[in-house]
């Protein structure tokens, strides 16, 4: 594999402290992802809806969210690159692959589909039906990437 051979996956595996030190930053940036993600799935099933709007809580949590995932997408494909074939040879793989494509449509389904109009609805105590369902879609995904992602190591 093309990653695996690179400099990068070759820096990856010899240098001695870097795959810990990215590991620990891949958790932090997961945690700074799902944390906000979570929370504002939360709000859209309905909890807090008497304290938070939904675009107040989208303001403040989705930027936090965003960069969590370029955090750990960057240091995802980094740690990949040191043994791309090993893991790709695991049978947790393809449940994170897809589980991630999952989590990717679903916010671009969301967002461009019922979050369009969230200025009807941002106050109200019960969501729309698709919102909900793009929270519980949401929290499912990344709750399987983030066990598929341990599963990596013992598949």
């Amino acid at each position: 594999m093309r990653l695996q051979a690179s400099a990068l996956g070759d820096l990856v595996r010899n240098a001695e402290y870097i795959y810990p030190i990215l590991e620990s930053v891949h958790i932090l940036g997961i945690a700074l992802l799902v944390g906000p993600a979570f929370t504002f799935d939360f709000r859209l099933l309905g909890v807090g809806h008497r304290v938070l709007s939904i675009t107040t809580a989208a303001r403040y949590l989705l930027p936090v969210s965003h960069v969590g995932l370029i955090v750990a997408a960057i240091t995802g494909i980094t740690l990949l690159s040191a043994q791309a074939t090993v893991v790709a040879d695991t049978g947790a793989a393809p449940w994170k692959l897809a589980l991630l494509i999952l989590a990717g449509l679903n916010a671009l389904v969301f967002h461009y589909g019922v979050y369009r109009h969230v200025d009807r609805w941002t106050d109200a105590a019960v969501t729309p039906i698709a919102a909900r369902v793009a929270a519980g879609v949401s929290m499912t995904a990344w709750t399987g990437v983030i066990l598929a992602g341990r599963f990596l190591a013992y598949t």
